[in-house]
């Protein structure tokens, strides 16, 4: 429009500029001609604006920009859609989780009962401190209650400990055969030297000084007669076969004798190798030669330290002595020990003596 505007323009403009250019004009200047003064005009007008001429190949490189910018536009407006269909499709999912959701914190606060108990507010110091009190004082009490039972259950173990020792030294002081014994020294009960073995006499022992009563070490038979008991303190004769007659305090019935020997924990003197194992008991008469067969035992240093064996004694005759002879021992080849025998029967009328 601008062209067109400068062509009408430069065509009525030779009628007034012609003129005035005409009369601006010096004196004694060559005159220009209407028809020349347009066809300057008009050579101008076409210099200044030439027409646009538009190739084809442009045009083909325009059209395929623009199809290439529909096409990149067009899959950015379909990944645009499939995302907002994805979003659309997560917000839709959060929505119905989030229902669910606050249904089931709905149903559990109608079915769960409230609390009972509210929370309290808090103390203030004063209370804070008078319930701090209250409960030291109620640890002083659990406190003074436990030191009075601990005093009680002292005194009863105290109690019954003392209880606990009388039994253990009544149990060891009392006969654990439970029959009377007739063998016993505090009875009136002795050793008949004369039908007795000799003492054993260790040559590598035999001092000057054993010579003399009050060193000399080794036990008279009488100790079988008394009831301590314990490792040395025994009567000890030569060899493996021996024999002690026991006077006792009256004629008595026999019935059983009692054989009595450290266990293997505590002997000394080579174990229990010095016991007697096979041994006869006989019981003498009056007249000191008739000799009357009671029986043959073992004594088993494997079982019980106290063994009891039962005499042969029937019809029942009563007996002012009892002789014990030992046949054989566990092993030791130089002596064997006896540490108590005790006889038990029944003592007769006839045969009672008053004891010292």
């Amino acid at each position: 429009m601008g062209w067109k505007f400068s062509a009408e323009a430069g065509a009525s403009e030779p009628q007034w500029a012609g003129r005035l250019w005409r009369g601006n004009q010096p004196a004694g200047s060559p005159v220009v001609s209407e028809e020349q003064f347009d066809l300057l005009s008009t050579l101008d007008l076409r210099q200044e604006m030439p027409l646009p001429r538009v190739s084809k190949s442009f045009l083909n490189l325009l059209f395929q920009v623009l199809s290439l910018l529909l096409s990149w536009l067009g899959d950015v407006l379909v990944s645009v859609y499939r995302e907002v269909c994805s979003i659309r499709f997560l917000l839709t999912a959060v929505s119905l989780l989030s229902l669910f959701l606050i249904a089931l914190w709905w149903g559990l606060l109608c079915l769960v009962p409230p609390l009972e108990n509210e929370p309290k507010e808090m103390l203030t110091l004063s209370e804070y401190h008078k319930c701090v009190r209250s409960q030291g004082q109620q640890l002083q009490q659990l406190q003074a209650q436990l030191d009075k039972l601990h005093k009680e259950v002292s005194r009863v173990r105290a109690a019954n400990s003392e209880r606990v020792a009388k039994l253990v030294f009544q149990r060891l002081n009392e006969d654990f055969v439970q029959k009377p014994d007739y063998a016993l020294s505090s009875v009136g009960a002795s050793i008949d030297l004369e039908k007795t073995s000799q003492d054993y006499r260790d040559a590598n022992t035999a001092y000057f000084w054993n010579r003399f009563s009050f060193w000399n070490y080794a036990r008279p038979p009488t100790i079988i007669l008394e009831p301590d008991v314990f490792p040395g303190n025994c009567w000890a004769f030569e060899g493996d076969q021996g024999q002690v007659v026991i006077r006792l305090p009256g004629r008595v019935q026999l019935s059983d004798i009692t054989l009595q020997h450290p266990p293997p924990s505590v002997a000394h003197s080579g174990g229990t190798k010095s016991a007697p194992r096979d041994f006869t008991v006989y019981g003498l008469q009056v007249d000191d030669e008739t000799e009357v067969f009671l029986g043959k035992f073992t004594f088993n240093v494997e079982k019980s330290e106290i063994q009891t064996f039962h005499l042969q004694n029937d019809p029942p005759a009563a007996f002012p002595k009892v002789k014990i002879q030992i046949l054989s021992n566990w092993g030791h080849p130089r002596f064997t020990c006896l540490y108590r025998v005790r006889a038990h029967g029944i003592q007769t009328s006839e045969g009672q003596r008053t004891v010292p």
